[in-house]
């Protein structure tokens, strides 16, 4: 027997229609050079439309990949919504990326039109010449402001075809497992790999955002996404924002720049932040220099690489309330939230949040042997892959790149390394390729890191494997030490403080005072450049690492 429901397609048009029908008055406030920019839902909306008729003018159809390479602002947010609502496919680039990553990935996804932001065309003329696909590139200009010299022929102005459009558009039917967006992953090994997310997947992962033991995230929010928009589509949160009729603050490229954010967040009554803990970490460091709370902030989500324990101590002492989300390109990204469960004690909590989370309703997750690929218990001490399904979860890559990222069964292999504990919360050991193996055992350069960055005298802190004759590899940390503490930090002071917090084994064989720990596209430690140029341990070390 068949069930008597409609078969009524999840896709970001109806997302869309709440927009309009339910929350016109709502606000997206975008900090600009020449102040804050506020669009109310119902006026981007009609813009909305506006955009989906110059598209089609533009010879847009179903499935065309159409890019942008904007900074996070409402008219990224624009075509977050006028792109897929029409059939056509968002490919977000990175904006970070090296030149010819930016090529392949153009190529690629052989995309069609290109959206840029003016202060970005400089990024876009590395690329000139070299992407055959693309027939036309719209600029996104802010102000009466010229454009910098480039050779990428004629440009487009994105106020001009709106203008000439009617704010009413006939949105065509569309499949729910059509393809809505695509984002790359950050190519730290090899060339940047295509995830594609259907519309039904968006719509879920949507769904699942606003779910109470999630984010909670409601009409009564306001969110500040400091995760950039061209990064696992914002972590979703354009579209789970617009499902719930949240108000959105953007801070365009002012992401990195701690006082302008807190500004942002303090002028706009920010609720909700989300970001990265190289983010924080400089945030917080403000936040202490300036003598600044921000009381109506309820919620810090995290994700991308694992909380040090004096970055949430620290934020909870500023009166921000931090947890983990899990997950990854892939995933959509959210996987797991960092949650407390009622019958956990309250005294536990700290440690529960510094936690990566348990899965999120939808995702089922499990972790495998590293070796031998047998799943392993849930007993918080054995440590495998981290591998998952689900309906926001990717089966593969576009183009069919890494092909053996799916389990014979189905789920994808993700790289992370993880234990998971019997109430089913994650801890995050290690990427698969970080991991450092010394002496047949395993050390966990996440866990090395956030020990060393306990240390008051410490800012930032990166952990990698060197080849060691003896041991295979073992441990070297390369340090940044806070302004106040730069030249006074010493390797015994750190060492010292590590006693007694791992096991002697783990102590860095070496530790490298550096001025700033490399970071990639999305702000994570890039531990890729640090091995490039990582100088071999010294004789002495090599010859006295102590054994497992």
């Amino acid at each position: 027997m068949q069930g008597l429901m409609q078969d009524y397609p999840l896709t970001t048009q109806h997302i869309l229609w709440r927009m309009e029908r339910l929350y016109g008055p709502k606000e997206i406030v975008t900090k600009t050079d020449s102040g804050l920019r506020r669009v109310s839902y119902q006026e981007l909306t009609g813009r909305i439309h506006r955009l989906a008729h110059a598209l089609t003018k533009l010879g847009v159809k179903k499935g065309d990949r159409v890019a942008t390479l904007c900074w996070n602002n409402y008219r990224h947010l624009e075509l977050y919504y006028a792109i897929p609502c029409l059939g056509a496919v968002l490919h977000t680039l990175n904006l970070r990326l090296f030149p010819a990553q930016l090529e392949f990935t153009v190529k690629d996804a052989e995309d069609t039109l290109i959206f840029v932001d003016s202060s970005l065309i400089s990024v876009l003329n590395q690329v000139a010449g070299k992407i055959p696909s693309v027939r036309q590139i719209v600029v996104i200009k802010d102000g009466g402001q010229e454009l910098p010299e480039h050779q990428l022929g004629e440009l487009l102005d994105y106020e001009t075809l709106l203008q000439q459009e009617p704010d009413q558009f006939d949105w065509p039917r569309l499949d729910e497992r059509a393809a809505a967006a695509m984002c790359y992953t950050s190519g730290t090994t090899g060339n940047p790999k295509g995830v594609v997310y259907s519309h039904r997947s968006q719509f879920l992962h949507a769904m699942a955002v606003l779910q109470a033991d999630t984010l909670a995230l409601s009409e009564q929010d306001a969110l500040l996404p400091l995760v950039p928009m061209f990064h696992a589509n914002s972590w979703g949160l354009p579209y789970a924002v617009g499902l719930a009729g949240a108000k959105m603050i953007f801070p365009d490229r002012f992401a990195g720049d701690s006082q302008a954010l807190i500004d942002l967040a303090d002028s706009e009554g920010a609720t909700l932040l989300a970001g990265v803990p190289t983010i924080w970490i400089n945030f917080l460091t403000q936040l202490r220099k300036d003598g600044r709370r921000l009381n109506n902030v309820r919620l810090v989500l995290c994700g991308g690489s694992a909380v040090p324990r004096a970055l949430m101590e620290g934020m909870d002492a500023a009166g921000l309330r931090m947890i983990h989300a899990w997950g990854m390109t892939e995933t959509s990204p959210i996987g797991s939230v960092g949650v407390a469960r009622s019958w956990l004690p309250r005294e536990q909590e700290l440690e529960i949040r510094l936690r990566q989370g348990v899965p999120v309703p939808g995702v089922e997750i499990r972790i495998a042997d590293l070796a031998t690929g047998l799943e392993l218990p849930w007993d918080g001490q054995a440590f495998g892959e981290i591998q998952c399904r689900g309906p926001w979860i990717a089966s593969g890559y576009h183009n069919n790149a890494d092909p053996t990222r799916l389990t014979e069964d189905g789920w994808f292999r993700t790289g992370d390394v993880a234990t998971i504990d019997q109430d089913g919360y994650i801890s995050i050991v290690d990427r698969t390729k970080d991991v450092i193996k010394s002496g047949g055992e395993w050390i966990s350069s996440v866990e090395l890191e956030g020990a060393i960055m306990a240390h008051p005298k410490v800012l930032e802190a990166c952990v990698i494997g060197v080849d060691h004759p003896k041991w295979q590899e073992r441990p070297v940390a390369y340090v940044v030490a806070r302004p106040e503490a730069k030249g006074e930090l010493t390797e015994a002071e750190i060492r010292e403080f590590l006693a007694g917090k791992v096991a002697d084994w783990w102590l860095p064989d070496e530790i490298r005072f550096i001025d700033e720990v490399p970071k990639t596209s999305t702000f994570k430690f890039d531990k890729k450049a640090l091995r490039a140029d990582a100088e071999p341990l010294h004789e002495s070390q090599a010859a006295e690492a102590p054994p497992v």
